[in-house]
């Protein structure tokens, strides 16, 4: 079961529902009438952050799932709440000046790339695991350093045959 990661799913949905009501409080602020999407930078704004959160979902949620079936779901629900916290900091900093939702952004962004680069290694890895080919790659480097071992013992006892040879007709 994916607890955690469900839950996270249901509070980055709870996320983007307050920012809608963000936009409908700032319509009303505002006098923005539906269905205009403009004509004051702070309504503006305020739109903004809603449009890019739905924007970003379609990346984040098969991301945060993949990563948590292939993964680790409390893996995944932490790397969702990063995801989320990025969403906030953007909300507020973007809120107040165009200037100030870098930082948030950022957050999120990288969040989001970390559970879809996480979720595709472990998807293109999986059909290897299931193969025991890792455990095959590492028998055979075991295999390889213990005759490497064995061959070093060897060129190892020749050389102390040939030195003892040869020191000894040089005595003779």
């Amino acid at each position: 079961m994916y607890h955690f990661t469900a839950l996270v799913t249901c509070l980055s949905i709870l996320f983007y529902l307050f920012t809608g009501i963000q936009v409908s409080k700032a319509r009303v602020a505002f006098g923005i009438k539906v269905p205009a999407v403009s004509g004051n930078s702070d309504f503006e704004r305020v739109f903004r952050v809603q449009m890019n959160t739905l924007e970003w979902m379609p990346i984040f949620l098969p991301s945060l799932w993949l990563f948590a079936f292939y993964v680790n779901d409390a893996l995944a629900a932490a790397l969702g709440l990063v995801w989320i916290v990025g969403r906030v900091l953007y909300l507020t900093g973007y809120s107040q000046a165009a200037a100030k939702r870098g930082p948030g952004f950022g957050i999120q962004a990288a969040a989001a790339i970390l559970l879809w680069l996480g979720a595709l290694g472990a998807i293109i890895w999986a059909p290897y695991s299931c193969l025991k080919l890792d455990r095959l790659i590492s028998n055979i480097c075991i295999c390889l350093l213990q005759q490497a071992k064995r061959n070093n013992e060897s060129i190892l006892r020749t050389n102390v045959a040939r030195r003892y040879l040869t020191s000894s007709r040089s005595q003779v």
